[in-house]
């Protein structure tokens, strides 16, 4: 039997990573308790992600994992372990909370037609980004990888996770530096959501159309779960927060047999589709684990329905922390794993995907919220925004400016609909990897969201919205 030697360095690799990282956080929260940084809005994980890029520019990262000059394991390869595995604990851990009341009575046609805004939302910025990268590809810039504007929807919708997925996805096939490139994407979603979100804001209570409101920021606040909610659960000898993670990780780990499996016999068919859909499925573990937590949801729902409250086996509050745990690891992770020198000669396509972005989504989001979110439109708007350039954090955060209290249904959309955009996005996943396999697969996937796009937007349009408030209907009559 080989005994580990626990003085060697890569014994200490990962825990290096995640104490710098910890270090990062704590760095963030001192700073944001300075008025500027507290102004800009900046999601702490945020702040905390760019101080980890400047701690790798300035050259910190040789110092602690090269000492010896030994070949082990990459500071950045750590990062995008994180980033990676991140996104699918963060959605495994939301897809098993149980609904609350409130999202119940929201209405589930409400719910449907808010995923439906959030997979238009994806949607127009693939156009976008497609048009810009292929029109820049066809003029100017004739050796840029032509499918590299549909990570404009992967950073900005989905964020650091999707964009490390597909971005390294695209440089394995070609796209030199489509990593660093997908998570700058999603860098620039953040700042987009903080700047453009907190500016268009002020404009509207300039115009006097809404009021900012204060309130003292407390622990947890960037959600919507009620931090005095904590259940009981099934054993009493156990940890509450330990039952939460053994059932994420457990649906984690099943997520990876089936994965495995799926590949191992599609492998034992044809080895070229092995190679073709294996990447795929790697890349999209997590919505496999989000279907599985659903399924196991239901099961505990139909097994224990008949038992004490005191006896269910999730927590919600606490999956809600597993989840904002592993959100903001892999939102510091993947923003510090950005290599800018990966990004020479490809500053002209990310500056205007970040720009056309950020006005595209705030103009998209401004036409379908107003036909849905009637009597809380603005509410509705600014949420969407927030999360649709960022994450679900964002979201909250400027809603919390206008509504503190979360008395619209404005914070429950963003809950519910993601979990519909689940499956009404599922197909932006099959798009995505059609994109990069050719020149003609990019002008298809053009094609594709194009017409989905357009078939959302009648969906959305169809029907009538809730009524709206007079003074909001006055105000947006531009």
């Amino acid at each position: 039997m080989q005994l580990i030697d626990y003085a060697k360095s890569t014994t200490w690799n990962s825990v290096i990573v995640v104490g710098v990282i910890a270090v990062m956080v704590l760095g963030a929260i001192y700073l944001r308790k300075h008025k500027i940084f507290r102004k800009s809005m900046l999601p702490t994980a945020v702040l905390g992600g760019f101080l980890m890029l400047a701690v790798k520019l300035i050259g910190v990262q040789a110092g602690i994992f090269n000492p010896d000059g030994a070949p082990y394991l990459r500071f950045n390869e750590v990062l995008q372990i994180l980033t990676y595995h991140g996104i699918a604990v963060g959605f495994i851990a939301m897809s098993l909370r149980t609904p609350a009341e409130s999202v119940k009575k929201s209405g589930r046609m409400v719910g449907l037609k808010s995923g439906a805004i959030i997979v238009s939302s994806y949607m127009i910025q693939g156009v976008i980004g497609l048009v810009i990268s292929l029109g820049l590809a066809y003029t100017v810039m004739p050796n840029l990888y032509k499918a590299s504007g549909i990570l404009l929807p992967m950073g900005y919708g989905q964020g650091p996770g999707q964009a490390n997925n597909f971005g390294s996805t695209f440089e394995r096939n070609g796209f030199a530096g489509g990593h660093s490139f997908g998570l700058a994407i999603a860098a620039a979603g953040y700042i987009s959501a903080c700047v453009v979100g907190v500016i268009y804001m002020n404009y509207l209570v300039r115009k006097g159309r809404l009021r900012r409101k204060d309130y003292e920021p407390v622990a947890g606040s960037v959600t919507v779960d009620d931090p005095n909610k904590i259940e009981e659960t099934a054993s009493e000898s156990l940890d509450r927060l330990s039952l939460q993670l053994a059932i994420v990780f457990g649906i984690y780990l099943l997520t990876y047999i089936i994965t495995r499996g799926l590949i191992t016999g599609i492998g034992a068919i044809s080895t070229g589709a092995k190679d073709a859909v294996g990447s795929l499925l790697w890349g999209f573990n997590f919505m496999l684990g989000s279907a599985l937590a659903i399924a196991a949801r239901s099961i505990f729902r139909k097994r224990l329905k008949k038992l004490p409250k005191a006896e269910r086996a999730q927590d919600n509050y606490l999956l809600s922390r597993i989840s904002g745990l592993a959100f903001d690891a892999m939102i510091v992770a993947g923003i510090g794993s950005i290599e800018p020198e990966q990004l020479s000669g490809l500053w002209l396509p990310f500056a205007l995907m970040a720009v056309a972005g950020a006005a595209v989504t705030l103009i998209h989001l401004k036409f379908v919220c107003k036909r849905v979110y009637g009597d809380y439109y603005y509410e509705g708007l600014l949420s969407m925004y927030g999360m649709m350039t960022g994450t679900i954090s964002s979201g909250v955060l400027l809603l919390r400016e206008i509504d503190p209290k979360l008395e619209t249904p404005a914070a429950n959309n963003l809950i519910i609909g993601s979990s519909y955009a689940i499956l009404l996005g599922a197909v932006l996943m099959v798009f995505v990897g059609m994109a990069s396999r050719s020149d003609l697969m990019t002008w298809i996937t053009f094609g594709l969201i194009l017409i989905y796009y357009i078939a959302l937007m009648l969906f959305i349009c169809a029907g009538k919205g809730r009524k709206e408030k007079p003074e909001a209907e006055a105000a947006e009559a531009e």
